[in-house]
């Protein structure tokens, strides 16, 4: 399974494009990870992230260099920016990540530029053949009608933007707003227009909708229009902007004239691209794609007319002085947690070294895996044996294996029993293999409900996927926020948790094999042995 690795800059509230960047993973079978870089480390959407990482202001001088050191050691594939602030620093820092063998999801500098100041904007609509209301930079000179709208020069989400009746109405906004532009006021249809481009700035998808409810400038109910004028408007802009990646486009069809008047592009994702998704512009696997070496072609979407609407969700990013609810019910992982998988791997070992009759083959073995190689393969090529390879993984695979609970993991899920508190784990792997480690421990007479989760049909049920967490749940007929999750590896093991309201706490195991340190999100306490779980 290929693995990809894209960090988002600036990931806010931006909850389902990592959604729609997971199911188009899940649905290319490709190992996304996906790092959330953050300030304060509170952003929303980076629970829906596999690694959080902080870092400094965009407006920082060394924010490039903190970018670039993110991306050498965690080898990003992908710089994929979400606001306007970080898209001009980026895209004039471009080759600097090309360097380091990371790209950047982002058009060229100039047409960043040309986006982020409404007078290039609307000058830039018209050499496209494109038709755009007349700016003013001086309330003192606008000669237009009433009434019309005045807005910062480089603004985004519709802030400080506002619809003026007369002039001296005109006149007192005009002193609130450092650096503005006013333009008349079109009446009409609102459009957006959602375009995705390859690297080289070929069109794949263009989805005009109507914005038929806004909030703060964020869409809430959407409908699509698979409008001819529109998408012919937009392969003009295309052909001279040349985007790399997503582009949005805003435009209002004049009530009466049918003429379109282009007000504003964003050369990034819009926070309404998810809806475009949803009817079938899938630019999220557009962009797995673009990583894996595809080139992807046009591809019309078939949904006219469809209608979509959006909602918030809570996420809990910090619990403060502790859950509100004590648990009532604690799930944990099994390997790491529960017991040491450095064990297991060592007794599969021994078992193969039997089979081989060779008394060096386990320690040699040992040698192998430590070095983060495949031990079986090296193993067997160094003497020679490479056809005894689906022997040796069947040894290994299907062993009745030689471990151990940690010291005092018996104890604990006797004493969390004795309280009334359900316990059950929830463990990823292959069904023999899980099976086998929990009857080697006796973890069924310990626990009151066990979840392999490749039982339930197969590797896409793996954590992050929640749905053996809802499983769970159901039959205990316990509030999510009721139940806590224990388990030791922070890239997979807290998605589903943290987005369904549950407790976490992370078994830092020193000893583990996917301990690797990070950044904590707040509501996840951290412990260091299984004995402070009662704590």
């Amino acid at each position: 399974m290929r693995e990809l690795h894209i960090l988002v800059t600036g990931v806010g509230r931006r909850v389902e494009l990592m959604q729609a960047f997971r199911q188009a993973a899940l649905q290319l079978e490709i190992d996304l990870k996906l790092y959330g870089a953050d300030m304060a480390g509170t952003a929303p959407a980076l629970a829906y992230c596999n690694y959080i990482r902080r870092i400094c202001s965009m407006t920082d001088p060394d924010y490039i260099n903190q970018l670039a050191d993110i991306c050498k050691e965690d080898k990003i594939d992908l710089i994929m920016p979400t606001i306007d602030t970080d898209l001009l620093v980026l895209s004039k820092n471009v080759e600097v990540f090309e360097q380091i063998g990371t790209r950047v999801l982002i058009s060229s500098a100039d047409k960043i530029q040309i986006c982020r100041d409404k007078n290039f904007t609307a000058d830039f609509f018209e050499e496209c053949g494109l038709k755009a209301p007349k700016t003013y930079n001086d309330y003192r000179k606008y000669d237009g009608e009433y009434p019309c709208f005045i807005k910062p020069k480089d603004g985004s989400s519709s802030i400080n933007a506002f619809k003026v009746k007369d002039f001296e109405e005109l006149s007192v906004y005009a002193e609130k707003i450092e650096d503005y532009v006013i333009q008349p006021f079109i009446e009409g249809l609102e459009y957006t227009v959602d375009i995705f481009c390859d690297f080289a700035g070929n069109p794949i998808y263009i989805t005009p909708r109507e914005r038929v409810a806004v909030r703060a400038g964020e869409v809430l109910k959407t409908k699509i229009c698979m409008d001819e004028t529109i998408i012919q408007e937009s392969r003009q802009l295309i052909e001279r902007f040349k985007p790399c990646g997503p582009m949005t486009v805003q435009l209002i069809r004049q009530e009466g004239t049918e003429i379109d008047y282009y007000i504003e592009i964003n050369p990034r994702y819009g926070g309404g691209a998810p809806l475009s998704m949803k009817a079938g512009a899938r630019s999220a696997e557009t962009v797995l794609k673009l990583l894996c070496g595809e080139k992807p072609e046009y591809d019309k979407c078939n949904c006219h007319g469809a209608v979509y609407s959006r909602f918030d969700q809570s996420v809990c990013i910090d619990a403060g002085n502790g859950p509100a609810h004590p648990a009532s019910g604690i799930i944990f992982d099994l390997d790491d947690t529960l017991y040491s998988e450095k064990q297991y791997v060592k007794s599969g070992y021994k078992k193969i070294a039997e089979y081989l009759g060779d008394s060096e083959a386990e320690i040699k073995l040992w040698n192998y895996f430590l070095e983060g190689k495949l031990a079986i393969d090296a193993y067997l090529k160094e003497i020679g044996a490479e056809n005894r390879k689906s022997v040796c993984l069947d040894i290994y695979r299907n062993q009745i294996p030689d471990i151990t609970l940690y010291e005092g993991v018996q104890r604990l899920l006797q004493e969390l029993r004795d309280n009334g508190v359900k316990t059950g784990i929830i463990t990823d792997g292959r069904i023999e293999g899980q099976r086998n480690k929990i009857k080697a421990l006796g973890l069924e007479s310990l626990v009151d409900d066990i979840i392999i989760t490749d039982e339930l049909g197969g590797i896409q049920f793996r954590k992050p996927n929640d749905i053996s967490f809802r499983i769970m749940q159901c039959r205990w007929r316990i509030p999510f926020e009721q139940i806590m999750y224990v388990g030791d590896n922070l890239a997979k093991d807290f998605q589903a948790p943290i987005q369904l309201g549950m407790q976490g706490v992370w078994l830092k195991n020193e000893d583990g094999i996917y301990n690797k340190e990070t950044v904590v999100m707040g509501n996840i306490k951290t412990i260091m042995n299984i004995d402070e779980v009662n704590a």
